[in-house]
């Protein structure tokens, strides 16, 4: 049941981007989008705190006895999330999956290695090695080759400036991925401060409520108004899931890494993340482009899969 929440909570993550690029477009802004999603997993995290009962550790205490970058999985988290709004129309579903995977991997080989975060320490071993190194085959097959084709039917200056542009969010994909293996193991440690990770994630879910709305306050004011004057009651309820999908993701990984390890969580978040993507790239799920799912693409995933449980399990 456990491993069943991890994949779910993958999956769950990869329907989360499209739906939140959904929104970005109908609120004419990612960053209000990004605010709204917040503040609906802020308040659907802070109702199943309330429900559970559960009661979170002196937060007082524990600022003051840890250091400050406990609190930083929400600044991260706003990071991460508006990424994926900006990334998903730029680069598809797949992408945007797969190159953060990239980062969340390679940072959390050093997470481990060095200890950092709280996380135990666990010692690079040439196992660990092989899997990064069949983990770049699966992204080179599944990114480049499969999208060599179409970038030959583009015009040589549109391609070389395409390809450029493209380059340039792949590179920030793998960036804001290395963020979120960063993100995990603080939301992790700071569940295990306060003895409870659905505290942990509604803390989390605050702090990046407040920094995207003090952010668009300074950069974006109109828009902010324009967007509580525009109404949603004629769009799809779907578009305000975004948010939801979301809390549940991070309240499960916070929940799963005490129960069966840092290691097994992210595997099994990934490998949900990447099928997930597969889904909704296919069948165009929540308005987004359809693009087909090509046997190199899948052959890449799966080398991808296996690098992915080699670095892990090494």
């Amino acid at each position: 049941m456990l491993y069943f929440l991890g994949l779910f909570a993958g999956f769950i993550l990869a329907n989360q981007s499209p739906i939140n690029a959904r929104l970005g477009d109908t609120v004419k802004s990612p960053f209000i989008s990004s605010l709204i999603s917040f503040t609906i997993g802020t308040i659907f995290l802070a109702v199943v705190y309330f429900v559970s009962g559960q009661h979170a550790a002196n937060l007082i205490y524990t600022a003051t006895a840890n250091p400050w970058w406990i609190w930083f999985g929400g600044v991260i988290g706003v990071v991460y999330l508006t990424s994926n709004i900006l990334m998903f129309p730029k680069i598809g579903a797949i992408q945007t999956i797969i190159l953060p995977i990239v980062g969340q991997v390679l940072m959390g080989v050093i997470i481990d290695s060095f200890g950092l975060f709280g996380v135990r320490q666990v010692p690079i071993s040439l196992i660990k090695i092989s899997g990064v190194f069949i983990l770049f085959i699966g992204i080179y097959i599944a990114v480049v080759l499969a999208n060599k084709k179409v970038a030959n039917k583009v015009s040589t200056t549109g391609a070389e400036q395409t390809t450029a542009i493209l380059n340039m969010w792949r590179i920030w994909g793998v960036f804001v991925g290395s963020l979120s293996a960063i993100q995990q193991a603080i939301n992790g440690h700071l569940g295990y401060l306060l003895d409870s990770a659905v505290a942990s994630a509604v803390i989390s879910f605050i702090i990046g409520t407040v920094i995207i709305l003090i952010f668009i306050l300074v950069r974006e004011p109109h828009l902010l108004a324009k967007a509580m004057a525009m109404p949603l009651k004629n769009k799809p309820l779907w578009l305000l899931t975004g948010g939801i999908l979301g809390s549940l993701f991070v309240f499960s990984t916070t929940f799963l890494v005490p129960k069966v390890g840092a290691g097994m969580t992210v595997t099994l978040g990934l490998t949900g993340s990447i099928l997930g993507s597969m889904v909704v790239s296919q069948f165009g799920l929540w308005q987004s482009p359809k693009q087909q799912v090509t046997r190199m693409q899948v052959g890449g995933i799966l080398f991808m899969i296996m690098g992915v449980v080699l670095i892990k399990f090494g």
